[in-house]
């Protein structure tokens, strides 16, 4: 049976605990973060809001955002709609907000590994964003306390605490101390 994005939202309707991805004409569930994961996505989401609103660069959104990206195969009608953990739009690709899905590619895609996640799918999903036009997908691992930088045709660039991400190509001057992602301990 394949499944259609008004399937996919009649689903998201009747279980909005669950986050859904149509992939290929399948349904894929996906159960909530764990708390870490999400208040690293929380931070992230923060640190570039603050950058990116007050410069009127784009548009930032989490995890329940999702995107129709072109079709994988050229003969193929099913549609992937697909949803990043965090995601960056550039202002020139989407000037005004949308009250739907968007059909386009994120500039920059984050996924956080949760602690049930494993990494090649993660790998795989940065994979195809780049492939479909995403400039820069990163994947941040709690468990290591890494962020791994992807574009395409480049080696992945692994950060660690100490190091600072920086995304010139797509938003000169902006930087973030890795230590800053991981949620603080309070005493």
């Amino acid at each position: 049976m394949s499944f259609t994005i008004t399937d996919l939202e009649q689903l998201q309707t009747e279980h909005p605990e669950w986050q859904m991805e149509l992939v290929e004409g399948n349904i894929i569930l996906m159960g909530p973060s764990d708390y870490e994961s999400e208040e690293i996505g929380g931070r992230l989401i923060t640190f570039l809001n603050i950058w990116v609103m007050s410069r009127k660069l784009g548009r930032v959104t989490g995890s329940s955002a999702g995107f129709i990206l072109p079709q994988i195969e050229e003969d193929s009608e099913k549609k992937n709609l697909r949803a990043p953990d965090v995601s960056f739009v550039r202002a020139d690709r989407l000037k005004k907000t949308k009250r739907d899905f968007v059909e386009l590619v994120p500039d920059l895609m984050v996924e956080i590994k949760s602690k049930t996640d494993k990494i090649q799918p993660l790998e795989e999903k940065i994979q195809l964003f780049l492939k479909l036009g995403s400039t820069v997908g990163i994947l941040i691992d709690p468990d290591i306390l890494t962020v791994t930088v992807y574009r395409l045709n480049q080696a992945p660039v692994v950060l660690q605490n100490g190091d600072t991400l920086t995304l010139p190509d797509l938003l000169p001057s902006w930087e973030l101390a890795i230590s800053e992602l991981w949620p603080p301990e309070f005493d």
